[in-house]
């Protein structure tokens, strides 16, 4: 009953997990879907219609081009006229304060009260007429704004720029009105910028709804197409007339979608569509790839990707931002390739692609091209490990594109003088940007958990500090990882292993006998053997230390955690036999402390990790062979795998019995050519 609960448990909390990945990213692409209405056809002046006949579905106008409405609404707005409310209380002011300032002292200045009373006139004559700031006065000149209108109580009254005051400019025509008889140098010692402040104000909401209600009356269209009228037939040019049509086809087109109704019933569309491919890619990871359910790296990998690149895309279409075709696809499979497996990424690239072409005008080019660079790219790289090989993909994927696109083009357009070339240079810049792979690698590695084969290249190269330290402090455990490297690597090779992470993880699975050296066997080089001072439970523990003391060099070091995994099971949960079954010769009938005797594991969960338990011990145990024949090596190397097998190490790890006989076969040959008989030269008779 308990283990019935566990079970539904867990397949509950299971189903919710895929649960949330799927509503996650379903939500977070459809949100940057772009809804605006969609024209399902594509169209360049003086070019041939690619399609079938296109016949009106309903009543639509023909629009003018933008570039005749932007001149007609120009000549339009050119007569228009800004509305300025006129303020009194400002000349109310200013005369008030002229009358007080000659009570004050300007009678003193002044030769007789006409002077007051001229300037009274005149002050009233420009604030009736109107004065406006210098800059807007300006900004009017600039716009050619031939006249204003003035509100003045409720009431709107035009006046001609000529007539409108700046303050310099009624400041010079109050000096000048009346040379005659009122002089100048007297005026001026009024001070009268005191008296002079701008009385127009600028209504800025009356004016744009007038501009509105004007530029509302203006016809957009020359023309209307009825319901059921011919457009235009397969292969006719388009010409300026057709493409007037189409252009306002498309514009009503848009306009007719973007009602609420429709907007829901595109979103519910594209929920639905999308639904469809992620729910099968999560079907295909269900049946083929079920193992990537439990490594949160592997899916946050695969769906961070697929939710990149759809996107990018979206925001690239949305916002018309250069052209899609620079997009590096490609780089999607490759990532995956390198990482997971080939056939993933291709599902995941169909998956993306054919999510992304709902946000594009002309969707079944696009698929074309890259489903075929993203087949070519996986095909092309099997194994990154040098920036060469990714040199050679990008330039392999620039000639699918082009290749495709030509023959695309040669079937539509029938014509080699209308070839697109701007494409070409877009699949150019796309390969270009795919080389970018290379450095983006080491990204996807610390933000996923992954460990690539570029790595494990720069982790098995034996001048790194970490290396060339082993085979200074522990030679003889530095040749034997070196033989069991070269072993391992040909057996998964053979098996269709990962040789390269194999090999890697056989140069570091030793590295904690750099701690204790004296005690391992293959680095006493004839000196005293310190384990005949301890017990055998001792001597157990520091044989056992050097799994742990190994891990903690690796942590120390930063080595990714498939090399820690070397380490802890390259003897599982095994035993160090040699003082396990002393102790128990000597102590007849007595139980020993398993623990003691006992590996810390866990044993070996992949082929890879199983192959290197198997050459270690197999490499070990033929160098104490009393003599090197081809029945003594056969016999040692299937006594200690046959061993192996049945104590149970390998079998949490997917490696077959033909796998373990192949691995068997290869350590044999290996084994045999390693420790061949020279022949012995002859001597020189005298």
């Amino acid at each position: 009953m308990g283990y019935s609960n566990t079970k539904r448990e867990f397949s509950l909390r299971d189903l919710l997990y895929r649960a949330l990945i799927f509503i996650g990213t379903v939500g977070v692409i459809v949100y940057f879907l772009p809804r605006d209405g969609k024209f399902n056809y594509q169209f360049d002046l003086d070019k041939p219609w690619k399609y079938g006949q296109l016949m009106a579905t309903f009543d639509f106008p023909i629009y003018k081009a933008d570039e005749v409405v932007k001149h007609e609404q120009d000549s339009i707005l050119a007569s228009f006229q800004p509305y300025f409310q006129l303020d009194k209380s400002i000349e109310k002011s200013v005369i008030g304060k002229l009358r007080s300032n000659y009570q004050a002292h300007l009678h003193s200045l002044l030769p007789s009260t006409d002077y007051v009373r001229f300037l009274e006139r005149k002050l009233s004559e420009v604030y009736h007429t109107g004065i406006v700031s210098t800059e807007r006065l300006a900004q009017l000149h600039k716009d050619s704004t031939s006249a204003i209108m003035i509100i003045n109580d409720k009431m709107a009254s035009q006046q001609n720029m000529d007539k409108i005051y700046s303050v310099k400019d009624a400041y010079n025509y109050i000096l000048t009105a009346d040379t005659a008889h009122y002089r100048p140098d007297i005026l001026r010692q009024c001070s009268l910028n005191e008296y002079l402040f701008p009385n127009l104000t600028y209504d800025e909401e009356r004016t744009e709804t007038a501009k509105k209600e004007m530029l509302d009356n203006y016809s957009w269209a020359n023309g209307i197409v009825l319901s059921g009228q011919k457009i235009i037939d397969r292969g006719e040019i388009i010409n300026q007339e057709t493409y007037n049509i189409l252009e306002s086809l498309r514009k009503e087109s848009i306009k007719r979608s973007e009602s609420i109704g429709q907007k829901r019933l595109m979103l519910a569309g594209q929920v639905l569509y999308v639904s469809i491919f992620i729910l099968c890619f999560m079907h295909y990871l269900d049946l083929f790839r079920k193992d990537y359910y439990k490594r949160r790296g592997n899916l946050a990998l695969l769906f961070a990707s697929i939710m990149f690149y759809c996107i990018v895309t979206a925001v690239m279409v949305a916002n018309n931002i250069y052209n899609v075709y620079i997009i590096p696809y490609a780089m999607l499979p490759v990532i995956i390739r390198v990482f997971l497996d080939s056939r993933t990424a291709f599902i995941a690239q169909v998956t993306t692609i054919l999510i992304c072409s709902i946000c594009l005008r002309y969707p079944h080019e696009f698929i074309l091209l890259q489903l075929s660079a993203g087949l070519v790219a996986i095909f092309s790289l099997r194994e990154l490990s040098q920036r060469s090989q990714l040199f050679r993909t990008a330039i392999l994927v620039i000639l699918t594109y082009a290749a495709v696109y030509f023959a695309f083009e040669l079937i539509t357009e029938n014509d080699l003088t209308k070839i697109n070339g701007s494409m070409y240079t877009y699949f150019v810049i796309n390969g270009v940007l795919l080389l970018f792979t290379y450095p983006l690698l080491f990204l996807v590695e610390k933000t996923f958990g992954f460990t690539s084969n570029v790595t494990l290249v720069e982790l098995s190269n034996i001048n790194n500090s970490l290396l060339r330290r082993m085979s200074e402090t522990v030679p003889g455990t530095f040749q034997h990882s070196m033989q069991v490297a070269n072993l391992a690597a040909e057996a998964a090779n053979r098996i269709g292993a990962k040789s390269q992470l194999v090999r890697t993880g056989a140069l570091y699975h030793d590295i904690g006998k750099m701690e204790n050296p004296v005690f391992f066997t293959e680095n006493q080089s004839g000196r005293v053997n310190p384990h005949k001072n301890l017990g055998y439970e001792q001597s157990a523990l520091v044989v056992i230390s050097h799994v742990t003391d190994g891990l903690k060099l690796a942590e120390k070091n930063n080595l990714p955690k498939v090399i820690k995994d070397f380490i802890t099971t390259h003897h599982g949960r095994g035993k160090t036999k040699y003082f396990y079954i002393s102790w128990k010769n000597e102590h007849p009938g007595e139980d020993p402390n398993e623990e003691a005797f006992t590996y810390p594991g866990p044993n070996p969960f992949t082929k890879e990790q199983a192959i290197l338990m198997m050459a270690d011990s197999v490499e070990a145990a033929s160098r104490s062979l009393p003599e090197y024949t081809e029945e003594s090596i056969s016999n040692l190397v299937d006594k200690i795998i046959d061993s192996q097998v049945a104590e149970g190490y390998f079998k949490e790890c997917p490696i077959t019995f033909k796998d373990i006989a192949t691995v068997k076969n290869v350590f044999k040959e290996k084994l045999k050519t390693i420790y061949h008989t020279r022949i012995s030269y002859p001597e020189l008779k005298k």
